[in-house]
């Protein structure tokens, strides 16, 4: 579903490069759920922002549900965005003058989606995260956890194929996150193919594979499962992952 062959991404200011991402190969198969970790400033959201077609990459290729990016234009990689790509963020970005169906509908007009049809998506995603009936309140009018779930059912309802969630417990305390870690897992269940980038570990071991980015290359093994160590290289050398 997704393919990442030899991307890398390079920043340039003046005469400074800044490698992002170097020779980052990765193949996400439908239907799976990817914890994305690694250390402040490693390339985990250059990542993240290369498959949310968000970002350029610099070299390499990047194919989305059978779809070569390298060759779109801007308008026809927008258009791919908007049809197979969700996004959750960790800041939730829901509209504080809006009530949560409102929120949700956004989205859904800009795409040019009719209002019968949008008030069925709307309905069924605010139903699937539990807030059917919350849906005249305003966020802030809401918990933390609550808000990220109307940020998740606004992803679910452009019906993408593909769910983009960045650090989306960051802001969370650790009863809200595993309540939204069962939410994301029910919705991979039901056959979106996910990828989250976190920093909790507790979160990351939920998860079937996990990917550990580290000086904006890969070292692509399953945590906390208690498997073997895993040896990778980098730039010559070789460093240990550990399955513990």
């Amino acid at each position: 579903m997704l393919t990442m062959n030899n991307v890398s991404k390079i920043y340039q200011t003046n005469s400074v490069q800044t490698h992002a991402l170097r020779d980052f190969s990765l193949t996400v198969n439908e239907g799976e759920f990817i914890a994305v970790t690694g250390p402040s400033g490693s390339g985990k959201t250059t990542f993240l922002n290369i498959a949310g077609l968000l970002e350029p990459f610099t070299t390499g290729q990047y194919t989305l549900d059978g779809v070569d990016i390298g060759g779109l234009s801007d308008n026809e990689t927008a258009d791919l965005r908007n049809q197979k790509i969700g996004y959750i963020f960790q800041g939730f970005n829901l509209i504080p003058d809006l009530n949560l169906y409102e929120n949700v509908e956004v989205p859904l007009r800009y795409r040019g989606i009719a209002a019968k049809e949008r008030k069925i998506r709307i309905e069924q995603c605010l139903e699937q995260v539990g807030l059917a009936s919350r849906a005249k309140h305003l966020p802030q009018q809401l918990s933390g956890g609550q808000q990220q779930r109307v940020a998740i059912a606004r992803a679910l309802a452009g019906k993408p194929r593909f769910l983009l969630a960045d650090e989306p417990t960051g802001n969370l305390d650790s009863l809200m996150a595993r309540q939204v870690m069962e939410l994301l897992e029910e919705i991979n269940k039901n056959g979106a193919t996910i990828v989250m980038v976190t920093h909790d570990a507790e979160l990351a071991r939920r998860a079937p594979r996990n990917i550990q980015v580290v000086d904006g290359q890969l070292a692509d093994f399953t945590l906390y499962q208690g498997k073997p160590t895993v040896a990778a290289t980098r730039d010559n050398e070789t460093f240990v992952a550990s399955g513990v």
